[in-house]
């Protein structure tokens, strides 16, 4: 699929998310490594194993606390190809450097004579190679190096041993090692053509013709092709939200200026939500937003009020500066099978409860 670069680069930032999608996986990382260090340095007794064993695990500690300190702002903020990139690297860097320090340790024991501790360790590089295929598979470009520098020292130290057993075990990790590469490469490549499908189909589809926002159709055709994809636990939310002060924008600017106005809030809206988000235009001033994939509901919360900080901004028209605001009434769902129109009415009803209670700009209803 030829992909346009405003298309590449949506799919690039969603690619870039997947590392931060999950983070127990490295949790449970940390404690082997804390656990497989205590036992290898025990086996082996070597004052190098040991330093070698205590960095590891500290880059481990700093792989773990950098990748949560910037989950949210990876899961839940909007991402240009820059700030994607960015991401990227801060995670890939700590994430290089404890592969490398994990990779030293192995090849340290293969070159040893302890068979236990090799044991041991060859069954915590292949874990972790596994690992690395399967939590950060999306971004080769992280995952491959990742992979070759932890096991890449122990089958090199294996073959150095000159000895059938272990030589038989290099050459059958080497080949774990290019099936386990390829399979990353084929993994990339497939889902990296499903999320452009995905996105191009909602580029594509009915669109308003003012806001060039999907329009309501077109929003229910999205939600039900993804609704299907929700796995257990998983929350989606449904925004609802309407202009405060928009028609009396109407009324002393004239409708040309309205319109203006409407397109204007579509791109607010636009750059609000992340890239996997799907915006429309409901009808009038009225939108609707879907949000897939949430792990907590305060992602919900915050992609609310991101939209309500970026209408209540001034709009310039001409020498004029026009103010109004957004109402926002929010579901939150979890349930496999709810309808859309069922969530667009429940999302409608706390936006007309959230004007009754709090008539003032700007409010916001769960």
């Amino acid at each position: 699929m030829t992909q346009s670069d405003p298309l590449a680069e949506k799919v690039y930032v969603e690619l870039v998310r997947s590392l931060y999608a999950n983070v127990l996986p490295s949790k449970i990382m940390l404690g082997v490594t804390g656990l497989y260090v205590l036992l290898v340095g025990r086996s082996v007794g070597s004052p190098v194993l040991w330093t070698l064993g205590a960095a590891t695990c500290a880059a481990c500690v700093l792989r773990v606390s950098i990748t949560v300190a910037l989950r949210r702002r990876a899961m839940t903020a909007p991402l240009d190809r820059a700030g994607a990139r960015r991401l990227e690297l801060t995670f890939a860097l700590p994430y290089y450097l404890y592969a490398i320090l994990l990779g030293l340790v192995g090849g340290y024991v293969f070159l040893e004579t302890d068979p236990q501790a090799q044991m041991l360790t060859i069954c915590v590089l292949v874990g972790y190679c596994a690992g690395v295929a399967t939590g950060t598979g999306l971004r080769p470009f992280v995952a491959i190096p990742s992979m070759c520098m932890a096991i890449g020292p122990a089958i090199a130290a294996a073959l150095l041993q000159f000895e059938p057993v272990h030589a038989g075990m290099a050459l059958i990790a080497l080949a774990f090692l290019a099936g386990g590469s390829q399979s990353v490469l084929a993994q990339h490549r497939l889902v990296r053509t499903e999320i452009g499908k995905r996105l191009t189909s909602v580029s594509l589809a009915r669109r308003d013709g003012l806001t060039a926002l999907p329009n309501r159709l077109a929003l229910r055709e999205y939600f039900e092709e993804n609704a299907v994809l929700l796995g257990p636990g998983s929350v989606v939310a449904v925004h609802y939200l309407d202009l405060d002060g928009f028609k009396p924008v109407n009324d002393r600017y004239g409708h040309a200026a309205g319109d203006e106005v409407l397109a204007s809030v579509a791109d607010r809206l636009r750059g609000a939500v992340r890239s996997g988000d799907i915006v429309a235009r409901l009808g009038g001033d009225e939108f609707g937003i879907v949000q897939f994939g949430l792990n907590r509901n305060e992602e919900a919360d915050l992609l609310a009020r991101r939209i309500v900080a970026a209408i209540a901004q001034p709009f310039h028209m001409g020498e004029d500066v026009i103010q109004i605001s957004a109402c926002v009434g929010t579901v939150l769902s979890n349930e496999s099978g709810t309808d859309l129109e069922d969530l667009l009415r429940s999302a409608d009803a706390k936006l007309y409860q959230a004007k009754r209670s709090r008539p003032a700009a700007g409010t916001l209803a769960f």
